[in-house]
């Protein structure tokens, strides 16, 4: 894609042209598999392994003259090139081209610190913010010939701040229990939390109580038995515009998130293994064989939710909300609201 972009610039270009690096056919090949482009009637998005490196000039977004492009950048990350020309347009030889561009605010001026207007008319973003978002337009004037008349053409881009879901596990235990009204229940729970928590906090994740509930429960064989029922979750402490825990790369969001999971599994296998080898009778608190459970969920940070019907490339993202609809907690939906006019609403008016 970017080979055959530089090997027909338009008219005019060319010396500009030559200041830039040239991929390998190997790197664009290796690109091409990882670059998703959704059909020009839904918009682009652009997701490529954290450890693969390519120029900034690689990605380039081309605009339709029938209707708004839908555009995706990660939030506070540098954008693609979006291109203020149609797939006709791309690789053709035009005279005397003109670009202007307006956004949410107005007119974009080139020397703009965080909207840059290329010499090829191209817009990128350099750190995009959320309020950055929203309809952006570009105005092209050109001639196909010399002697032909000038020739105008609007296209429209709707750009979406987005941002990786907040991943966690959720694990739910039970325990055999004392009697529900018993002190000794709420000891044992505080005394389980505190255990989990430092067995997780030089991963820099944290333990949530999301659920502790004591239930009787009627046995078959054995009984009324008193259980108590846990629910807690793993999160990992980072935040995208926070200083990062750690720098070394076993401490990536996944791995740690993982490395914890682990470790909560063997903390839970090896009571299992301390009951059995007890000579002595049952304590009258154990965690109850079998009954760990873990779900791995996926939340957006208030302002941002998932919707597949709306953004299908990019349906496990978290997308800025959309005016008239707003997100107050860490859910996955964008819910309706009326008199919400910005995007990223966390509340609604």
């Amino acid at each position: 894609m970017e080979a055959s972009a530089a090997g027909r610039a338009w008219r005019g270009w060319r010396r500009a042209r030559g200041g830039g690096s040239r991929l390998s056919r190997a790197t664009i090949f290796l690109f091409s598999a990882f670059l998703v482009r959704a059909p020009a009637s839904v918009g682009y998005l652009v997701r490529l392994p954290r450890s693969f490196r390519l120029t900034q000039d690689t990605v380039k977004i081309v605009g339709s003259s029938h209707f708004p492009v839908s555009v995706y950048v990660t939030l506070h990350q540098r954008s693609p090139h979006v291109l203020c020309a149609n797939q006709q347009l791309w690789n053709a030889e035009l005279v005397d081209p003109s670009f202007q561009w307006h956004g949410p605010k107005g007119k974009i001026v080139s020397e703009n610190s965080t909207a840059q207007i290329t010499s090829t008319g191209s817009l990128v973003f350099q750190n995009f913010e959320e309020t950055m978002s929203g309809v952006y337009t570009c105005f092209l004037k050109y001639r196909a010939n010399v002697e032909d008349p000038i020739k105008n053409l609007q296209l429209k881009y709707v750009v979406y701040a987005y941002r990786e879901p907040h991943y966690y596990y959720q694990f739910t235990a039970r325990y055999h229990a004392a009697p529900c009204n018993s002190i000794y229940n709420i000891s044992f729970e505080k005394k389980l939390l505190q255990i989990l928590r430092k067995l997780v906090h030089d991963l820099s994740c944290e333990i949530s109580l999301l659920k502790s509930q004591c239930h009787r429960i009627k046995m078959q064989k054995a009984g009324l038995q008193n259980e108590l029922f846990f629910t807690f979750s793993v999160s990992s402490l980072d935040t995208e515009k926070g200083p990062k825990t750690c720098k070394d790369h076993d401490c990536e969001y996944f791995k740690r998130l993982s490395k914890a999971k682990h470790l909560i599994e063997r903390f839970f296998n090896q009571q299992v293994e301390a009951l059995g080898r007890r000579a002595q009778p049952l304590p009258q608190i154990y965690y109850i064989e079998g009954t760990l459970a873990m779900v791995w969920i996926n939340r957006c940070f208030p302002g941002y939710g998932m919707n597949i019907l709306k953004h299908p490339q990019c349906p496990e993202c978290c997308v800025i909300c959309s005016p008239g609809s707003y997100n107050p907690r860490d859910g996955i939906h964008c819910l309706q609201c009326n008199s919400s006019l910005v995007y990223g609403a966390k509340t609604c008016p």
